[in-house]
């Protein structure tokens, strides 16, 4: 059995352990009221809803350190010891270059994909002032796996590129729930590996909420429908929901999805499990601050 994931799991519990001993920052930012009209405090605690972003950013000068896990289909049970035996990881960094710019890499296990992203904020909630946040977003991703050139004779190095635009519009109601919609366009150099289960261009709407349970531990749930389906149903629209803990100042999330995947580009349009009887995958994101 592959121990990878296990460990995966142990640092994962360490890394919680670690954040509790830390001084609380959020009981300080829990006293601070607002003079006047401010900007709105984030709508979302984490840089993701679950698996799509957020209109959270980085603030200037921070490093965010990202580890990220898919288990394998729950729905298989013992036989691929729910999940642990076939992870898909994701490894990056994220860097605030303005309080209005984010920058980011990271690598993905799925199809040994490369991805790029900015994330900048167009507009930001006021209080008693403009009612939304609004954010750009954009991903190149470079799938890096090895192609037959006998299965794919026309093979260009350009195929391995795909990319995300999205719109983040969220508003906070109040500090128990925030909500957000994403139009979004997906663009795929390289998509008809199975012909008539993908386009070229793919258009979504996605939407995502948050909502406080308690202190520290919110609800999120988030889903992408697409507007421009393929021919043939092989893939799903994402659907994802999780948890934000709040440790420390840090925030982790559990997750619950029907995508492996994490990168965006096959998040929307390669979802391939089933909330009603098909896979599901359990997993995690968590950030380090420096």
């Amino acid at each position: 059995m592959n121990l990878k994931p296990l460990f995966s799991l142990l640092f994962l519990f360490s890394f919680v352990g670690i954040m509790s001993a830390q001084d609380d920052l959020l009981n300080q930012l829990d006293t601070i009221k607002p003079k006047g009209k401010q900007i709105e405090m984030a709508a979302f605690k984490g840089l993701q809803v679950c698996s799509m972003q957020s209109t959270k950013l980085p603030i200037q000068g921070e490093w965010y350190f990202l580890v990220s896990h898919r288990f394998g289909d729950l729905t298989e049970g013992i036989n691929n010891f729910f999940g642990l035996d076939n992870a898909l990881t994701r490894i990056g960094g994220i860097y605030g270059a303005t309080n209005w710019l984010s920058l980011g890499a990271s690598r993905h296990t799925f199809n040994k994909t490369f991805e790029l992203s900015a994330k900048y904020m167009l507009v930001s909630q006021k209080i008693d002032g403009f009612p939304i946040s609004i954010v750009g977003y954009n991903s190149m991703d470079i799938n890096s796996s090895k192609f037959d050139k006998e299965e794919f004779p026309n093979f260009k190095d350009s195929n391995r590129l795909a990319y995300t635009s999205q719109l983040l519009i969220s508003r906070k109601f109040n500090e128990s729930v925030s909500f957000e919609i994403n139009p979004i366009l997906v663009h795929k150099n390289l998509y008809d590996a199975q012909p008539g289960t993908e386009k070229k261009d793919q258009m979504l709407i996605a939407g995502g909420g948050r909502c406080k349970l308690s202190k520290r531990i919110s609800f999120n749930l988030e889903y992408a429908y697409r507007l421009n389906e393929p021919e043939k149903e092989v893939y799903h629209n994402p659907l994802t929901a999780g948890f934000d803990i709040e440790t420390g100042g840090h925030v982790f999330q559990l997750v619950f999805s029907n995508s492996q995947a994490m990168n965006d580009v096959a998040y929307f349009t390669n979802a391939n499990g089933k909330w009603n009887g098909g896979s599901i995958y359990f997993g995690f994101n968590m950030y380090r601050v420096f």
